[in-house]
């Protein structure tokens, strides 16, 4: 299955706590579009948060996001990994 990078700005300040919510939120939902969310990053100082996902496309991953209430501002394909 092909795996995506997602990026979401304006998360400023987002704790350990909320990024661990917002990843559950994600998980909860995640086997309605075929989504498996392997792992989240965040910097709360610069408010990004990442996200690594195995999905059958981008759309399905944004859509999880989305019905979870934290649209990602950009979602890439990850076609070579090592």
């Amino acid at each position: 299955m092909p795996k995506f990078m997602d990026v979401h700005t304006g998360m400023h300040g987002i704790t350990p706590e909320g990024l661990l919510e917002a990843h559950n939120a994600d998980l909860a939902i995640q086997s309605e579009e075929g989504v498996s969310f392997e792992h989240a990053w965040a910097d709360p100082e610069s408010g990004m948060v990442w996200c690594i996902s195995e999905a059958p496309d981008a759309a399905a991953v944004q859509r999880i996001h989305e019905r979870a209430g934290h649209r990602a501002d950009q979602v890439f394909p990850v076609p070579v990994e090592a």
